[in-house]
């Protein structure tokens, strides 16, 4: 059976236990649509939980970034894990004993305020919207390219499956649809990682041969790919280019917005206990732990099989450069996704893949007849690629595809949930149509999801970036906005509803101003010298919090203290009982 029609087959096999899953597990009310019952086990919640949050980002981009950035990569592998801890210890609990559905809910009633409530649902919508956005992207480059068809095409196609299945059965279909994706996405990622970490260095264990020597060379693959990369005029992969500032706001944007993720809190609202709240944020840190320790391995062999496969001669050198004529099956499949370019600048028919962004390598590389970089090639492919490059055979190749759809579309479908129950839960019923009937929230509610997955769509074929990059985003946009509203809401019984709606504003205004400024405005001078503090978008979320609190602190004091109802109700949610 050959590649394609293979990974057809396991993608349809897939599909069809999710959809009947989804069938299976049909939401019959509005409990069952945005809270599963609450009688989610702590370990399936964990483990749906990991599927949630390890998206596109996490199986596809993850290690794209970490072939490509190196060390500094390592800020998402901290950030994104270390978020983990903050939630288990400072959010699940405590909202689960509140007992309500979503996270405006929270906010709304911990505050009084339906004008709180209005706002957190406008952030929830905005950090939502720009992490679906990645999820999409992933879809399509998924099945563009297992399908050969455009990103486009793919990107369509991936919107029906998620309307499909997202849609129809709402949290209690989603939790055990995602259990499924997340057996499948792992077991997906780990057997070509093992499959390359043997062919590369003869250990069986990724995480180890990280740091084990090549085979037959003798030399420690991180050395070797060093010497690889820095032949071609690139950075050396163990040395970072970000400074020290930059990485760590980025670490904390991505560790306060996992805490503040409005898709992974709801998880917590679906265990029948506080304490298996506490639990889940356990579980679920052990699954995601699996993939986030294989993701260096995976990154480091990908970009030294990619160097070894277009310098198949002395690296570095011009009779090293592959011949156009010659590239790899793999290599002309991914051209027809357009995500893989070659462009021969000098008309030599050979592939020159040299940094051109290196000064002190131009004239090397001109000395070759080079007239600028002539090979494209798209971070979030080397995943989906690395199995290939690698001559792996087509079984995992086919197995990759699944678990790469898997990734986006457990957390798709948990971001569309989330976006839909905001329309139909915090604003149609909650503010706008108290006496709406069930069956017409839950119409509202798929009609919220349906509108959410075309907008998305469109801008996961036009992306600002990367897919980890725009994931990164939305993490700081959760981190500037409702982590310090539910935090203060826990913990500091002065804050009152004027704080909380005047942090909440200033924190995701000055945050999505700057993204997009430099993101979308001026994209021409998003580098680090323009830069405020030297503060990436990706890090920038982390200014943001720290605005939040201030502001909603600050205006908490000068106003009037919340009701002293309200007070007892703080003091409530914090009472260790296992109820």
């Amino acid at each position: 059976m050959d590649l394609k029609t293979l990974t057809i087959v396991v993608v349809i096999a897939s599909f069809v236990l999710y959809i009947g899953i989804a069938f299976w597990a049909k939401a019959k009310s509005t409990s069952d649509f945005y809270v599963a019952g609450k009688h989610v086990h702590p370990i399936a919640n964990g483990m749906a939980t990991a599927a949630d949050w390890m998206s596109a980002a996490s199986f596809i981009s993850l290690a794209g970034i970490i072939a490509f950035a190196g060390y500094d990569a390592s800020v998402y592998l901290m950030g994104w894990t270390g978020g983990y801890v903050l939630l288990a210890l400072l959010l699940a609990p405590y909202l689960r004993k509140f007992g309500k559905f979503t996270v405006p809910e929270f906010i709304g009633d911990r505050y009084y305020s339906k004008v709180a409530r209005i706002v957190a649902v406008l952030c929830l919508i905005i950090i939502s919207f720009t992490y679906v956005i990645g999820q999409m992207r992933g879809v399509g480059i998924v099945f563009s390219r297992f399908l050969e068809v455009e990103l486009v095409t793919g990107l369509m196609i991936g919107m029906g499956i998620v309307f499909f299945y997202a849609v129809l059965g709402g949290m209690k279909g989603i939790t055990y649809t995602q259990v499924a994706q997340y057996c499948v996405l792992i077991f997906a990622y780990m057997v070509p990682a093992i499959f390359i970490a043997i062919q590369a260095t003869g250990n069986p264990i990724p995480q180890l041969a990280f740091g084990s020597d090549i085979v037959d060379k003798g030399v420690p693959l991180l050395q070797k790919l060093d010497e690889v990369v820095q032949m071609l005029g690139f950075n050396a992969f163990t040395q970072g280019s970000k400074s020290t500032v930059d990485m760590f706001f980025i670490t904390a944007a991505l560790m306060v917005g996992t805490a503040g993720l409005p898709h992974v809190i709801v998880r917590f609202f679906t265990v029948p206990k506080v304490v298996d709240a506490r639990k889940s944020a356990g579980w679920a840190l052990l699954f995601i732990t699996i993939l986030y320790t294989t993701a260096p391995a995976v990154g480091s062999l990908a970009r030294l099989n990619l160097m070894n496969t277009i310098q198949p001669g002395e690296i570095g050198s011009i009779d090293g450069n592959l011949s156009y004529d010659e590239r790899p099956q793999w290599f002309s499949t991914w051209e027809k996704t357009g995500l893989l370019e070659f462009d021969d600048k000098n008309g030599d028919g050979r592939i020159q893949y040299y940094n051109d962004k290196n000064n002190e390598f131009t004239a090397k590389a001109k000395s070759y007849g080079w007239q600028g970089n002539e090979l494209k090639v798209d971070r979030d492919i080397m995943v989906l690629a690395n199995p290939e490059i690698a001559g792996l055979p087509n079984w995992v190749i086919a197995l990759i595809a699944a678990g790469g759809i898997a990734a986006a579309l457990s957390t798709a479908a948990g971001l569309l949930l989330v976006i839909s129950s905001s329309v139909s839960h915090d604003l149609c019923k909650s503010i706008f149509t108290p006496k709406i009937s069930e069956k017409r929230e839950l119409m509202i509610g798929r009609i919220a999801a349906a509108f959410a997955i075309l907008i998305a769509g469109y801008f996961g074929a036009n992306p600002p970036d990367y897919v980890a990059h725009v994931v990164a985003l939305a993490f700081g946009l959760a981190a500037s906005s409702l982590f310090p509203a539910i935090l203060l809401g826990i913990f500091y019984k002065r804050a009152n509803n004027s704080g909380a709606i005047a942090g909440m504003v200033t924190g995701i205004l000055f945050t999505l101003s700057y993204i997009i400024y430099f993101k979308f405005i001026n994209s021409d001078l998003n580098n680090a010298d323009n830069w405020l503090f030297g503060i990436s978008p990706e890090g920038i979320g982390s200014i943001g919090m720290i605005l939040n609190f201030v502001v909603a602190i600050v205006v908490s004091k000068f106003t009037v203290e919340p009701p002293k109802e309200i007070q007892e109700l703080v003091e409530s949610i914090r009472v260790p009982k296992s109820i």
